[in-house]
């Protein structure tokens, strides 16, 4: 069976990609453009999670914090079931490694080692869109009970009887003032307080399920799907190959291959030269600071006269 080419996986990441991006986009613009479904969403939130909560009315920043705890968990749940965390693990190590070694390739200027790089992270993007894809899918499911739940507590910040909190170094922090000129303040207390909570669970569910994960109960390796597009094709040299090169070395000559090959050859000439005789002077400077070159003929080292 043919196996799909990179653009095609890319193409089909894409797309699976996009329809959770797109169901999100197209039930907020819904709720944007019709207010009075959103308030009705946000009644209906306000009937269940009010009974759950008879101290909403005096306490906003518990409530805050309980109720958005609660969407935390969830969605960790949910997305827990949807993702799964040996493949994610796998697929977060590759992407360390494929960088660390791009970087690596690069400090040392290797342009081979970076275009195998390069094309490992090409190859890789079909499978880092498909998990995004996957952590998205369980915002399709949810984003209705969000939106409700978001809408009752925007409606509960309004009508609150009190309109700031006090904070040790704010005595009066409204909760409709704005951070990083978007959020309102409520939100990022929704943030500041939900985010470690639902990190702790996060890991305490990947932590179970590592244990009872069918790959770590095996103790199987994980195969590496692309490693054969950083192995060297090294091909078993025939004996017919061998034999046209030897031919070929026959047919070229021992003079053409001492062309092609660096052949040292000593030099003529006396190699090994005695010493001058005891009481030779220069006749020219009357030194005794004599030696004898290799050619045989002495030489003066202080005025470079040379003689037999």
């Amino acid at each position: 069976m043919a196996q799909p080419s990179g653009g095609d996986a890319q193409a089909e990441a894409m797309s699976s990609m996009m329809m959770p991006m797109l169901v999100l986009l197209l039930v907020m613009m819904v709720l944007y453009f019709i207010p009075g479904l959103r308030m009705l969403m946000a009644d209906s939130a306000g009937l269940a999670i009010e009974p759950l909560l008879p101290f909403h009315e005096l306490y906003f920043v518990p409530t805050v914090f309980i109720v958005g705890s609660s969407i935390m968990v969830v969605n960790t749940i949910i997305r827990s079931i949807f993702v799964d965390p040996i493949k994610q693990a796998h697929f977060s190590h590759r992407q360390r490694q494929v960088g660390k070694q791009l970087r690596e390739a690069q400090m040392a200027r290797d342009t081979a080692r970076v275009e195998k790089m390069q094309r490992l992270q090409m190859e890789m993007m079909p499978e880092n869109m498909a998990m995004q894809s996957a952590m998205m899918r369980p915002m399709m499911f949810t984003i209705v009970f969000i939106i409700a739940i978001f809408s009752w507590m925007g409606s509960e910040v309004e009508t609150f009887r009190v309109s700031f909190v006090s904070l040790p170094w704010l005595p009066m922090w409204s909760f409709n003032e704005r951070i990083l000129w978007i959020f309102p303040a409520w939100i990022a207390t929704y943030i500041t307080m939900s985010a470690p909570f639902s990190r702790i669970i996060d890991r305490h569910l990947k932590i179970l399920r590592y244990r009872s994960h069918p790959v770590v109960l095996a103790a199987d390796p994980l195969p590496e799907p692309l490693l054969h597009l950083i192995k060297e094709d090294k091909k078993p040299k025939s004996s017919r190959e061998r034999r046209t090169r030897m031919a070929q070395r026959r047919r070229d000559g021992p003079r053409k291959r001492a062309s092609q090959e660096t052949i040292i050859k000593p030099k003529s000439g006396n190699t090994h030269s005695s010493a001058p005789r005891a009481g030779t002077t220069c006749p020219s400077c009357s030194t005794d600071m004599i030696s004898r070159r290799q050619n045989g003929r002495l030489r003066c080292d202080v005025c470079r006269h040379e003689w037999r």
